[in-house]
């Protein structure tokens, strides 16, 4: 009794009775048709008008004129500019998966020398081809006919690690492929399309700084990454973090205008030359050298300022002044 009464209010519950079953159907159906009507318009169901025209396609040129570069790296990162197309001549009602890989779009290895691309040898074997399956595959003719077709997850990687990424060798010349098949009773290849705007070199890291520059204009989580660097170090991100600094320590002594004291010629400078002072950062401290000025100012200062030392000595040693416990 207990497993029908279970049973009853499961089918309760799922279910509309009567005529408003009828009304949720009816409605959920003008979804989809609403959702397919802008496809079906540009749809051919003898696939002979079939059309496929690359978006953003002024944007690819500009990367081009530079030659475009792709970074790669072992977790996979997507690309920019972001490939998407616009289709039409498909049959609306039929059922089509659509495929991307990516082919090698010469036979060369490349390296960026002096300012340029330059070819570098033969390339390497190539690994196993990885293909991209959008994932709104499959779907009918309608569903990609109604809006461009993004593929904004797709993700290069220089190790196979699965994962749905794609694996490039680095400095070689890559092509986005582009397939489209329609499924259902017998698999068949409608098109492949490639379009030679598209082409880049797969790195680990931006080689011209023309490239890098295009990538932050024109991309929006370039910019956001950019903005947010600005307001953290509002500072030039040339300047060193030492510029704001009062002076630097070396060789014992601690210099507040390095360059004037540092300086080579000035009258009663006892050097021929100027000290060699190391990087602010990886010095090694060593015992300090005899202080650069004549013996009489020695003397003046040690005078003038011995009895300020002699209070300040008695201070230190009274462990009440720093509250030691």
């Amino acid at each position: 009794m207990k497993v029908e009464g279970l049973a009853e209010g499961r089918a309760g519950g799922t279910s509309c009775p009567g005529p408003a079953s009828q009304c949720c159907i009816s409605r959920l159906l003008s979804v989809v048709e609403s959702e397919l009507q802008a496809g079906r318009e540009k749809g051919d169901p003898t696939e002979k008008q079939l059309k496929v025209t690359l978006e953003e396609a002024e944007l690819w040129r500009k990367f081009k004129e530079v030659t475009n570069e792709m970074i790669v790296t072992k977790s996979g990162r997507r690309m920019f500019p972001v490939l998407k197309v616009s289709v039409s001549g498909l049959d609306p009602n039929a059922m089509y998966s659509f495929l991307l890989d990516f082919q090698p779009a010469d036979s060369h290895r490349w390296k960026y020398v002096n300012g340029e691309w330059v070819t570098a040898g033969k390339p390497e074997p190539a690994g196993n081809g990885c293909v991209y399956i959008h994932p709104d595959s499959p779907n009918f003719g309608a569903h990609w006919m109604k809006a461009p077709v993004s593929f904004s997850k797709v993700k290069l990687t220089n190790k196979l690690n699965g994962g749905g990424q794609i694996m490039l060798n680095s400095l070689h010349k890559y092509e986005p492929q582009l397939h489209i098949v329609r499924v259902g009773g017998s698999h068949r290849m409608v098109t492949n399309v490639s379009f030679s705007d598209t082409q880049f070199i797969a790195v680990t890291a931006y080689q011209n700084e023309e490239i890098t520059a295009l990538k932050i204009k024109y991309n929006p989580f370039a910019k956001a990454f950019l903005d947010a660097k600005e307001r953290n170090h509002p500072n030039s991100p040339l300047e060193s973090p030492f510029d704001s600094h009062m002076g630097i320590q070396h060789c014992g002594w601690f210099l507040s205008n390095p360059d004037s004291l540092c300086s080579g010629g000035g009258p009663g400078f006892p050097y021929s030359g100027g000290l060699p002072l190391a990087p602010p950062h990886g010095y090694k401290h060593y015992p300090p050298r005899p202080a650069p000025y004549p013996p009489s100012y020695l003397s003046h200062r040690t005078h003038t300022s011995g009895e300020t030392h002699r209070h300040l000595s008695i201070s230190l040693s009274s462990k009440s002044f720093f509250n030691f416990s």
